[in-house]
């Protein structure tokens, strides 16, 4: 079900742990079978249970309970925005405003092209660059302004 390239990536993380701690990737595990797949659909995080051999329940627990998981299909940009209380005392409301009007979504949905998720994050530690948001989990985007998420939209488009 995943590439041998994500395997081989799977089996790096796997290293860092004892031999009778491979479930202990599944932080690391879930993330590469996401980026490969797009998001983790119950058959997939069932496969990674199963490969670092460990109940699919842990796995799955592991995957509603973080954010950074998406179990239902995103948008080819997902777009998490911080709204806990630094960044919302920085600019973080105004930012969500100006990202639904301009999207036309609501956070947890996705545009009809299917272009674009937005969704509401929790801290993700960088209150001292606030206002910020994730793109796509991996790039990070701080500082914000209405201005510059324009130019973000513009330059995702």
């Amino acid at each position: 079900m995943l590439s041998s390239e994500s395997l081989a990536l799977i089996d790096i993380e796997v290293a860092k742990y004892p031999p009778d701690q491979r479930q202990s990737a599944v932080m690391g595990a879930l993330r590469i079978a996401q980026t490969e797949k797009g998001w983790l659909k119950p058959e997939l995080i069932e496969y990674v249970a199963d490969y670092l051999g460990m109940p699919a329940i842990a796995a799955y627990e592991v995957a509603t309970f973080y954010n950074m998981y998406d179990t239902k299909p995103v948008g080819r940009h997902k777009i998490t925005l911080c709204t806990n209380l630094p960044c919302a005392l920085r600019g973080a409301n105004e930012v969500a405003e100006r990202l639904k009007q301009k999207l036309g979504v609501d956070f947890g949905e996705t545009t009809e092209d299917g272009r674009y998720t937005l969704k509401e994050g929790e801290c993700m530690g960088a209150c001292g660059d606030a206002p910020m948001c994730l793109h796509n989990n991996h790039t990070m985007h701080t500082h914000l302004t209405v201005e510059m998420i324009d130019a973000l939209l513009d330059e995702l488009k």
